[in-house]
């Protein structure tokens, strides 16, 4: 996980998110369709599976299907959510938000094993 500044879109941060993975595929929303981000992942191989802005002149395709499973990560958005103390921000600092985040997110995965 990588903070930004409230104003920021994350998407400025995403090639920073993929360093040194070794990625089969990536799907990711609309925010994120920018010929700089999908040369990255052409170059590294990747299959990208992003939607085309609607400003795009040239229309690109994407497995629709795959795209389809982009709902597992809402949905684990949603569940970090729950966790009242990271939905209304109560900690003041950066760091200690980020804790708060990784600590959420190990509680839902936690509360996934059998």
């Amino acid at each position: 996980m990588i903070l930004t500044a409230g104003q920021v879109h994350e998407a400025t941060q995403a090639s920073r998110l993929i360093e040194g993975l070794t990625l089969v595929s990536l799907i990711a929303d609309k925010g994120y369709d920018n010929d700089g981000f999908r040369a990255q992942l052409a170059e590294a191989e990747v299959d990208v599976v992003i939607p085309p802005l609607g400003s795009r002149v040239a229309e690109i395709d994407y497995d629709k299907n795959a795209y389809g499973l982009r709902y597992l990560i809402e949905c684990f958005i949603n569940k970090i959510k729950h966790y009242r103390r990271v939905a209304t921000r109560y900690e003041k600092t950066a760091r200690n938000f980020l804790s708060m985040l990784a600590l959420a997110a190990a509680m839902i995965w936690l509360r996934d094993i059998p």
